[in-house]
Parts: structure tokens; sequence; C-alpha cells
């Protein structure tokens, strides 16, 4: 798989990884959850390690510190969740219950979801990291309508994340958001890069284009996952999973090569007709 710098450290991550909202909200003993630890091996696999959560996926954190420790626990995991709540002393609360849910000492990024009192947060998070809780820190959103105020925090603050969502039927945060973090030296993590899944849903009967093999594509999840990742601003891009087999392709779009804007100019009209 292809790996991309984070800025602030140079350190390089995979450019496919996982996220976890509603695929690993799943209970013990149900046939969804038996299947986990299959799709934790494929992203793996395939040199996979970004695992995206948040305390408002249901029990998702719960099944990572469930899954995590017990299949492969020696291997690399890129471990990520969010703080969304009002308050000091709330945000501290909820993240020590991420912690005891994932059974960590530390987490690898701490986001503040869709900026809820993100100076509040940011401030927490910025003593954690010093203290070696966290290793990075960042902010979300996931509706354009914000992007206004995610620009002025990404303007104004030193953030190491900036998590935005960006798709072929989504590209705005490509406008401004994703040239000012290049510019800002801000990692991006891209969410819904399937458009919130109607996207997917559409092309699905749809024969894929013959200039979709040239770039190892055999599916259209495969190739809107390359768009997402065409911008050079993107650090890497997190699809939400719950089966294996989908895990598997997905990381299979973070190999080969990954055109650049230029290429999708008179792609993305044909793909959104």
């Amino acid at each position: 798989m292809n790996r991309r710098r984070i800025p602030s450290t140079g350190e390089q991550l995979p450019v496919i990884g996982c996220g976890t909202y509603v695929g690993f909200d799943r209970q013990p003993g149900s046939s969804e959850y038996a299947r986990l630890p299959q799709v934790l091996q494929a992203l793996r696999s395939a040199g996979g390690s970004v695992l995206d959560t948040s305390p408002m996926y249901g029990r998702a954190e719960t099944t990572l510190g469930e899954l995590l420790w017990k299949q492969q626990p020696t291997a690399t995991t890129f471990l990520a969740t969010k703080v969304w709540t009002q308050g000091e002393q709330a945000g501290l609360r909820q993240m020590e219950t991420s912690m005891t849910r994932l059974a960590v000492p530390r987490v690898d990024l701490m986001q503040v979801h869709n900026l809820v009192d993100w100076r509040v947060h940011l401030k927490t998070l910025r003593a954690w990291r010093d203290a070696g809780r966290i290793r990075y820190l960042g902010i979300t959103h996931y509706t354009s309508s914000a992007y206004a105020d995610v620009e002025a925090v990404l303007s104004s603050e030193r953030l190491d994340f900036l998590q935005i969502n960006h798709s072929i039927d989504e590209p705005t945060a490509a406008h401004r958001l994703l040239p000012l973090a290049e510019q800002r030296g801000v990692a991006v993590l891209v969410n819904r890069p399937f458009g919130g899944g109607s996207l997917l849903q559409r092309l699905r009967h749809r024969p894929l284009p013959a200039w979709a093999g040239d770039l190892g594509c055999t599916s259209w999840a495969q190739v809107l996952l390359k768009f997402a990742l065409s911008h050079c601003a993107v650090t890497c891009v997190i699809p939400g999973s719950g089966r294996p087999e989908h895990m598997q392709a997905n990381a299979e779009a973070g190999c080969g090569a990954i055109p650049g804007p230029d290429f999708w100019r008179d792609k993305a009209d044909q793909i959104l007709l």
C-alpha cells in the first residue's frame, strides 16, 4: 500500500484505513461481530494501520478494544478517536472513557468532533499530547455548511490533523480546505469517500469505464477511493467497513497508481451523469 507523510512529524501512514461507524457497532455473539477480526486482518495484511472510531459510534470503541489486542496484539495500529461534548470536565471524562473502552494507555490521534467546544478541548489535547496520552491532535467535520468555521480554526490553530468529507460528488473541501491544510502542514483524513453511500448505490449497476482497469480498479468503490486520494493534501482515506471482502477491496485501491486531479476533470462528469 502507498504511504504518505504526516507533515508535523514526517511519519508515514498507509493511505487507506478503516472507519468504524455502523460496521463496528456490533454485539458479541452476532454474525456481524464474528467477522470483524477478519476485517482487521484484511486491513493489516494489505499494509494498512489506520482505524478511526468515536464514542458516538455506539459500542464501536468497545468492539475495537475487545478485538485489537486479541488479534496480533503487537501489530502496528494507528488508532484515532474523538471528543464530542461541551465543557472541559465532560471532555476529560469522555476521553478517559474512550481510553478504557479501547484498552489503551494512549491513542495516536484525538480529534475535536464537529468543532464542538473546540477552544476548550484543544487546550486539553495539547496538555495530553505533552503528557504522552495522545500523539496527535486534530479537528473534524462532515458538512459543507461548517466549512467556513473549519477554515477559520485551521487558519488560526496549530493542528496535526483535519478530518473532512471529500468525494467525487462532495468535492467542496478541495476548493479551500485541502489547499489550506497543505499550506498549514496539516495531515488530512478523508471520511465519506463514497458520498455517504448514495453515490456508490447509484453506480453499483453501471459498468466500469475502460480507464478504470488502467488504474487497477475492479469496482466503483476502488474508483471513488482513487479519486479521494487524488489530492496531494490527502494523507489517508477511511471508508467504513464491517465486511472483510470490502476491506480487502478498499485496501487494494491504495496500491499502484493514484492519478492527480487533472486526470479526473472529465471523468468526474462522466461518473456523475
